[in-house]
């Protein structure tokens, strides 16, 4: 997984998480990376600070860094300058986010095949090859879901699965 900075046409920036940098040029060009805060499909990268990785041998909880679901990361370059203007930027990003969140999941569900709780297992079967090659979604405990990450497991949480709309 790779993070990139990215900048819309009304020099919104944010942050988006890809598979590899081509994964990113693919959705930018068939117009699946949007804005948070406008919408907007018009993206480019932007200028990026390095990214170092921790030490190996601290612990999973010491290397990550936890934001609470109900803030909003931003770059200084789009921060409003009135409160007024910050609270509509936060409330139009939200629901963006809501409704991104909500055509993801949806797709999911369309797309992929519902494992429930044999979430882990399966996803270990298709990686090791001793299970068909195919889309999977489902639940897992967060034991099972760092040590499939921990082998090198790709998966992908599905924001708000069934309690989106609650």
């Amino acid at each position: 997984m790779i993070v990139f900075d990215l900048k819309c046409e009304n020099n919104h920036v944010f942050e988006a998480w890809f598979q590899n940098s081509d994964s990113y040029e693919l959705q930018a060009e068939e117009g699946q990376v949007e804005c948070p805060f406008c919408g907007s499909i018009n993206i480019a990268k932007s200028l990026m600070s390095p990214n170092i990785a921790a030490k190996s041998n601290r612990s999973p909880e010491k290397r990550l860094d936890f934001i609470p679901a109900n803030h909003i990361v931003a770059s200084s370059a789009n921060v409003p300058e009135t409160m007024e203007t910050s609270a509509e930027d936060v409330k139009r990003a939200l629901e963006h986010m809501h409704d991104t969140m909500k055509k993801y999941r949806n797709h999911v569900k369309k797309e992929c095949e519902y494992v429930g709780e044999d979430f882990a297992t399966e996803a270990r079967a298709i990686h090791d090859g001793d299970a068909q090659m195919r889309g999977i979604y489902g639940e897992a405990t967060l034991e099972e879901t760092e040590e499939l990450l921990n082998d090198g497991v790709d998966i992908l949480p599905v924001p708000g699965l069934g309690k989106l709309d609650s």
